[in-house]
């Protein structure tokens, strides 16, 4: 048993998750399994992942529930019920993770302490031509050549560029607050299990800070890492996103916040009370 699980979470998107599997096939530390969260996918995924198993260079787990509409955080609950690592790394199936991803999570992790990664979202067109031979040979998270495949220069450049001194200093003066967002954080198991995971009430909309406000509402500390951290963001429409979704989200984390939750009646754990 490897000590780190990563899980994705997937719903139909065949080549997105493709290209994030191409990236953990050439992660620089190796020992970890994958579960990918599948949250009702036909079976063009389920294809895709099956061919990815046969390969045998990473050790793959599916789980899949039915399509009844955005139900990240349900399958969540089953993928992490699923790992028996201590450690869990979470992202997204349309997310490519860059090459040292895996080690600078194990690297940076801290005791009663969960990691806040950043991403960099490219555009649809670069995000459509990335290509195998791209991210086996890295090109595609060198600053230069995705310039020269048309980006546009900016300050978040940094994200791919900053190293050593300068990535710590980034990580620290940046405006941004450390969160749990789900394309790219990790934390101990013990520690997701103890505030009984997602809230399955949650759709789309910030259902994955939510866990987050209840870890640190338990004393667990946020360490911001986006400039250590990063994963690719392959740009796709977000068709299953409602106001009443975001409205019901909005409502439960306002609760969470102000009473201080550490836990979710409607998590790993469910009573029929």
């Amino acid at each position: 048993m490897s000590s780190v699980s990563v899980i994705i979470s997937t719903y139909n998107q065949p080549r997105w998750l493709t290209k994030a599997l191409w990236g953990f096939e050439g992660q620089t530390f190796t020992n970890f399994d994958i579960v990918i969260a599948d949250d009702g996918s036909t079976e063009e995924t389920a294809t895709v992942i099956q061919q990815f198993q046969q390969k045998n260079v990473l050790k793959i787990a599916h789980i899949w529930q039915e399509d009844d509409g955005f139900q990240k955080t349900k399958i969540l609950n089953k993928a992490i019920k699923a790992t028996e690592a201590e450690y869990l790394i979470f992202t997204d199936g349309d997310c490519i993770p860059r090459f040292d991803l895996v080690e600078k999570h194990l690297a940076m992790r801290k005791p009663n302490s969960f990691l806040s990664g950043g991403y960099f979202k490219l555009p649809e067109d670069i995000s459509e031509n990335i290509s195998e031979e791209d991210i086996r040979t890295r090109k595609c998270f060198d600053a230069h050549w995705l310039v020269a495949q048309g980006l546009k220069k900016s300050f978040k450049l940094n994200k791919l560029t900053a190293t050593g001194t300068k990535e710590q200093f980034l990580n620290w003066i940046t405006p941004t607050k450390a969160t749990w967002d789900g394309n790219n954080a990790s934390g101990w198991r013990e520690d997701i299990v103890a505030v009984n995971g997602f809230d399955e009430r949650m759709q789309y909309g910030g259902e994955d800070r939510e866990l987050g406000e209840r870890l640190m509402n338990k004393g667990v500390r946020p360490i911001q890492a986006r400039y250590s951290l990063v994963t690719m963001h392959l740009e796709h429409p977000q068709g299953y996103v409602t106001e009443e979704m975001l409205a019901n989200n909005k409502q439960i984390r306002k609760t969470t916040k102000t009473t201080k939750s550490t836990w979710t009646p409607y998590g790993l754990q469910q009573t029929d009370a």
